[in-house]
């Protein structure tokens, strides 16, 4: 248990600690002008026309490191909805602003925003950026239309600008109105590495993020921060009036994009004046719902406490976390009261479901919450696979938590785990050589989008055939991603407890402690010469030489005849060039050597025909093991194929 709240502790810290802020952390939006309420949700403006209103966070940030004044990268995602007057014409608009101070003295409305004046539009002393959301198009300032998101530096004049939109999954561009008075999403992310400020427009009832961002701004923003800055929302309104409401939001020092499943509120539309008069009457039936609430909640606690009960409640790390969040009911009601039993892993059991009122087919992983290692995992996977999406990898649809057990809740994989397939012993229900192929290319690239493709490195940790599923067409999924890490593009990660499945732990990393993407390279190779030879890593019924697989295939492969090794299946079908490729491939992959190991994209290109092995690939194989092992005992074992080279790597080497 003390574990368990360590963990959930480290989860809140890395989420709401430091940087984060929404309607319910700790933190306070310093209301000004005429920001306020409106039937109870927060507006930046009211019906006045020609003023401004500001909502800032009560605390100082500080985007660049105390100690050597170097910049962080950051992120913010806002939701925002804009209900103007006139349903086809904007006011002004709204901005996020990070400045050296809460506001801008003598700032005006209309067309500045409230973040600047005439006077001051400009200078490069203001120290201010901010991502404007422009309904009115002001010729003064080169606006190219009425409906536009921009980023500005020191004034309104947009240093680069594009109509409201998106970019769909096909990347085809989509238009968004910016007053539609619908729920719409903003992410900001600056990468300090490549000095790149991206900003994607976005709508909520899509279920996936743009892959291409709206704007991109290439330009070191180091000089233009402070050591102490501030970040809030402002808007204005001219002569037409706009409710400009603001939802949530979140910035925190991590190039990450929040995965929410949080209920789209319905905004209320720019009251008329017989709202007005009947406002006083919605405000006494407010406070007396108010009351009845309270009075509610007081009875709940008590009750709660008599009973001692837990249903459902959610905790710090859940507001952020994971995707949707499955009622125990539904999910009872779906795997028919948990008897569909599909097997049984290290931290639980999976049962088959269906979800009610359609024929969608679910997976649901059982764990148990006091479990030290299962709520780590539990956690780890809504962290990780939470929010991947990619066509070799499982998808995690949700979660649940219900008293002391906790669910996960997976696409339904009709094939179930390739291991089932490897070692089945009859011949007609063996793979043939082009499924296994085409499964090893699945799996590596997924693993090469874990390592290389997503916003931050994922280490799996635990690759083998129990962790790949098959679909109902053969193709391969990644899973089981709870003793994954994280770590951001371009860091080295840390030091942890050594974890994985005992034979695909690589040898470096039971001496440091230290996951890198290698290791999981060295598990891939295993994984590609059991796919390949149809057989475990290690067979204790077999002959001496043949016991170790890594082993006996590069025994076969110094022999000159590397094919023996594999499946003898996969041996009496025509494409041998392949499987000689794959099974030398597996070897150099599971190299005791992390140097010699390529890395996953070189891995991909090579399985896809792009790039070639080294043609003394095999010098190099052993001239590696010769100096690894003169390194560790002092003596050279004498060998007749060994001979004396000048080593040079054929790939590059793993630090990540």
């Amino acid at each position: 248990m003390i574990m368990s709240r360590k963990i959930v502790s480290h989860v809140v810290f890395l989420i709401l600690a430091l940087f984060c802020c929404t309607e319910n952390s700790h933190g306070k939006l310093i209301m000004q002008g005429s920001a306020g309420f409106f039937k109870g949700f927060r507006t930046l403006t009211s019906t006045k026309k020609h003023a401004y209103g500001q909502a800032y966070y009560d605390r100082v940030l500080r985007f660049k490191n105390p100690a050597n004044g170097a910049m962080t990268s950051f992120s913010v995602t806002f939701f925002f909805a804009i209900s103007p007057e006139d349903r086809h014409k904007g006011s002004h608009g709204m901005a996020f602003v990070i400045s050296p101070t809460r506001s801008i003295t003598g700032s005006s409305a209309d067309q500045y925003l409230g973040l600047f004046n005439e006077a001051n539009n400009g200078n490069s002393s203001n120290h201010v950026i901010a991502v404007e959301l422009d309904t009115n198009k002001d010729d003064e300032f080169g606006d190219i239309n009425d409906n536009h998101v921009g980023i500005n530096i020191n004034g309104m004049r947009s240093i680069v600008s594009a109509p409201a939109g998106y970019y769909d999954q096909e990347g085809q561009f989509r238009n968004l109105s910016l007053i539609c008075g619908k729920l719409l999403r903003v992410t900001i992310l600056y990468n300090e590495k490549k000095k790149q400020l991206n900003v994607t427009l976005s709508s909520p009832d899509e279920d996936y993020y743009p892959n291409q961002p709206l704007l991109s701004l290439n330009q070191d923003l180091s000089p233009l921060f402070l050591e102490e800055m501030y970040a809030g929302f402002s808007a204005s309104t001219g002569s037409v009036g706009a409710m400009h409401y603001m939802w949530i939001w979140f910035i925190n020092p991590y190039l990450t994009v929040p995965s929410l499943s949080f209920g789209i509120p319905t905004f209320p539309p720019y009251p008329n004046a017989k709202s007005l008069v009947n406002r006083i009457v919605w405000l006494s039936i407010l406070a007396l719902a108010i009351f009845v609430a309270l009075a509610a909640s007081a009875l709940s606690f008590i009750f709660y406490r008599r009973h001692k009960m837990v249903k459902e409640v959610l905790e710090e790390w859940e507001i952020q976390c994971g995707p949707h969040r499955f009622a125990y009911k539904e999910l009872f009601k779906a795997t028919k009261g948990f008897k569909q039993l599909l097997g049984k892993g290290g931290f639980g059991q999976v049962f088959k479901g269906t979800i009610p009122g359609s024929a969608a087919e679910i997976a649901v992983k059982r764990i148990s919450h006091d479990s030290r290692q299962g709520m780590q995992e539990f956690l780890a996977e809504i962290l990780t696979i939470g929010r991947l999406r990619h066509p070799n990898l499982v998808r995690l649809q949700g979660y649940c938590k219900n008293k002391e057990e906790l669910y996960l809740v997976y696409d339904f994989m009709p094939s179930g785990s390739l291991d089932k397939y490897l070692y089945r012993r009859t011949n007609q229900e063996q793979l043939t050589w082009d499924q296994r192929f085409k499964i090893i290319k699945d799996v590596a690239t997924g693993l090469c989008y874990l390592h290389n493709d997503w916003v931050q490195v994922v280490i799996h940790r635990d690759i083998k055939p129990a962790n790949v599923l098959i679909d109902h067409q053969m193709n391969a999924r990644l899973g089981d991603f709870g003793l994954a890490k994280l770590y951001d593009q371009g860091f080295d990660p840390r030091t942890s407890t050594v974890a994985g499945t005992f034979g695909y732990i690589a040898p470096e990393l039971i001496r440091s402690g230290r996951a890198t993407t290698g290791t999981d390279v060295y598990a891939f190779g295993l994984f590609m010469l059991e796919v390949s030879c149809g057989r475990r890593l290690i067979e204790p019924r077999a002959a001496a030489n043949e016991m170790v697989l890594v082993e006996w295939t590069l025994d076969r492969w110094e022999n000159g005849d590397i094919l023996e090794a594999a499946n003898e299946r996969s041996r009496q079908e025509h494409n041998r060039e392949q499987l000689e490729l794959v099974l030398k491939l597996g070897v150099v992959c599971a190299h005791q050597v992390a140097a010699v190991r390529p890395d996953m994209s070189k891995v991909v290109r090579i399985l896809n025909g792009d790039s070639q092995l080294p043609g003394n690939l095999l010098d190099i194989v052993l001239a590696e093991r010769v100096r690894m092992w003169s390194e560790t005992s002092n003596v050279v074992p004498s060998h007749e194929s060994i001979r004396t080279l000048t080593f040079t790597e054929p790939f590059t080497s793993h630090g990540r």
